[in-house]
């Protein structure tokens, strides 16, 4: 909630001492903060010790305030109220759930502070099967001996990449770190200075190769490198040629980039693995959904290149997760690095990237089946009929002045960067509310509602809304009492 400043701000003083010594008589003791009626229903939330230990920190951030003079030196009566009030609102924020049901009306279909990918139908049923009680995480059924819980995807994954081989991890930053400290530990890295990426959450590719271990070595310049730029920086110490998919920018005009095929042919010349990194990960062509083109994880094995890495959870659609494929011998290397065991994944990913995955199994289906691919390549008549959809029903409440208009919708987390998606969206105006009002209400709704604020208006782009979102979204814009002061 965005607060408004008041138009002649009162500068906060610190108490004197006197002053300080008689506001403290009115602080109320935690004994009289647990015997207060209003506390009474709040033993059944919570332990007692957890009840006692919040109202001691309450007494002491009033004290603070107090001494600091955030907060006037109320009378007893009303100093216990506010004590009881914090206690009270403390503990519904600590029993109630912080992860929370959004719908997103921001047009960016993978929104990382959403959760990025939006699971198909399938897998999410296979979730609350898995989640229900026990698996074979690491248990082989037909010999009932310890297994591996890279089995499940692994097969997958050398499928519909023509991989010889296949690990995971619990993100791409993880999968990059680990596998240049299996191969280039206190050795070379030769990477081109147009792809030193940083990625979401201000992670740099250069930090992450010097936590691997290994020593970076820039070539070329930032709008040109050539393969024969990697081949004159070799030297005895060099461990890995690594090249990156520059997923979340573009670089145009002068450019040139070095060829993932005569980079390989190089390293296979001098008996250096070349690492792809391709951050987003694609495992279809990408324009078959009239969508940009975007690197194929195939076409990068088929280019000689013997490892890749991608994230499961962007174009795939799938969990939270790092994917490693390439050469049999340099995966057995990167799965026994005492590392693979701090950054694997559990259960819940596993399941849900084995069920992401078998969706490109049936590749006729995806447009129905598959939720990322779906918002990415919706077309765009039926996103303007969905808004209108809601305009029309929006229309219906009094105090809103209600318009749809044309917007643009991104893919976000760097899945298809620079590329624009049509898309429109509904626009509000509250006669009660300002445009940020009118967002804060809504993201603290039950489900939250999420859009963006323009020109006085709050905006929800229909393309990140699905259908069977509509009555409710329209329900909780229909229950908005009053402005958030």
């Amino acid at each position: 909630m965005r607060k408004r400043n008041s138009p002649n701000p009162q500068p906060r003083v610190k108490l004197s001492t006197r002053k300080a010594n008689h506001a403290l008589r009115n602080l109320p003791s935690v004994d009289a903060i647990l015997r207060h009626p209003r506390s009474a229903h709040l033993q059944g939330w919570l332990a007692a010790q957890l009840i006692t230990k919040m109202a001691r920190e309450i007494v002491n951030e009033l004290r603070q305030g107090l001494l600091d003079g955030n907060l006037g030196a109320s009378a007893a009566e009303q100093m216990i109220e506010v004590a009881v009030d914090r206690l009270a609102r403390n503990a519904q924020d600590l029993v109630g759930d912080s992860l929370k049901k959004v719908i997103n009306a921001t047009g960016i279909i993978l929104h990382t502070g959403l959760g990025r990918a939006v699971f198909a139908a399938e897998t999410r049923k296979r979730l609350m099967e898995i989640a229900e009680g026990y698996c074979n995480l690491e248990i082989d059924l037909e010999s009932g001996k310890r297994g591996d819980r890279q089995m499940h995807v692994a097969r997958l994954l050398t499928l519909l990449t023509g991989a010889e081989a296949a690990g995971v991890v619990n993100n791409n930053a993880a999968a990059v770190m680990l596998v240049l400290n299996t191969l280039a530990d206190r050795k070379e890295v030769i990477v081109s200075r147009g792809e030193l990426v940083e990625i979401g959450g201000s992670f740099r590719l250069p930090e992450i190769i010097k936590k691997s271990g290994a020593r970076l070595v820039e070539v070329g310049t930032t709008n040109k490198t050539r393969a024969q730029d990697y081949a004159k920086a070799i030297t005895a110490k060099t461990a890995v040629l690594l090249k990156v998919h520059p997923s979340n920018f573009r670089i145009q005009g002068f450019t040139e980039q070095a060829d993932l095929q005569e980079i390989a042919e190089i390293g296979k010349a001098r008996g250096i693995p070349v690492v792809h990194d391709l951050g987003g990960g694609v495992l279809v062509d990408l324009k078959k959904f009239n969508l940009p083109e975007e690197p194929v994880v195939e076409d990068s094995i088929k280019a000689g290149a013997n490892l890749v890495t991608f994230s499961g959870d962007k174009i795939i659609g799938g969990p939270q997760a790092g994917i490693i494929v390439g050469e049999k011998n340099l995966i057995k290397n990167v799965s026994r690095n005492p590392i693979m065991r701090a950054v694997r994944c559990d259960k819940i990913t596993i399941s849900l990237l084995e069920s992401s995955l078998k969706l490109f199994l049936r590749p006729q289906d995806l447009f129905n089946q598959h939720s990322v691919l779906r918002m990415l390549s919706e077309p765009v008549d039926e996103i303007r009929a969905r808004a209108t959809k809601i305009a029309e029903m929006l229309k219906s409440l009094s105090g809103l002045e209600i318009i749809v208009e044309k917007s643009t919708a991104e893919a976000g987390s760097g899945a298809l960067p620079v590329e624009p998606l049509p898309s429109y969206a509904v626009g509000i105006k509250a006669a009660h509310f300002t445009d940020a009002s009118l967002a804060a209400r809504l993201r603290q709704s039950e489900p939250a509602v999420i859009g963006y604020t323009r020109d006085g208006w709050l905006w929800l782009d229909a393309r990140t809304v699905d259908n069977g979102e509509i009555e409710e979204l329209v329900k909780r814009i229909a229950t908005l009492e009053k402005p958030i002061h």
